[in-house]
């Protein structure tokens, strides 16, 4: 699979380790930087060309970091087609996380749900708060989720690529 990859500041050393496992596990990788660390960048500089090379098919994915990953998770998501998951750490739910009444004590199943409910093709990751081996092991789980197939999740998905 191809990947794109971006980063601001804070997650720039942890982008090179993702970059080589992702490699590792047989992906290629397209880096849209930055190529130095810059405590005073702006992620949308990075961000955006991420996004638009998932959103025009140049790259399948996405993964993307900031020290929330919020800001960077928003940049994404203003990219007509892009649909980019926000991940800051494991969670359990606390009931029903679907209309069937699935449980799940999965602490990655939100991960999960972001490809089978929102068919997301970004992956926006909190530098600050998690580690190497959490992100690690969300991104895999995220790459090998299966996208939405169910017909109301695709119903919804598709509306959100028809918004203007």
């Amino acid at each position: 699979m191809k990947i794109a990859l971006s980063t601001d500041h804070a997650g720039f050393e942890d982008l090179k380790h993702l970059e080589t496992f992702l490699t590792s596990l047989g992906h290629t990788c397209v880096n849209f930087g930055p190529t130095e660390y810059d405590a005073e960048d702006d992620y949308p500089v990075f961000i955006f060309p991420a996004a638009k090379a998932v959103a025009s098919g140049e790259c399948e994915r996405g993964i993307i970091m900031g020290g929330s990953g919020q800001g960077e998770a928003i940049a994404a998501n203003r990219v007509k087609g892009v649909r980019c998951a926000l991940f800051y750490g494991t969670v359990t739910a606390k009931g029903a996380i679907d209309a069937s009444g699935k449980s799940s004590d999965d602490p990655y199943e939100i991960v999960k749900l972001s490809r089978a409910h929102n068919d997301s093709n970004m992956l926006s990751l909190a530098a600050r708060f998690l580690s190497r081996e959490q992100m690690q092991t969300a991104i895999k789980i995220w790459l090998e989720a299966p996208g939405a197939d169910a017909s109301r999740h695709v119903r919804r998905v598709k509306k959100l690529d028809e918004i203007e």
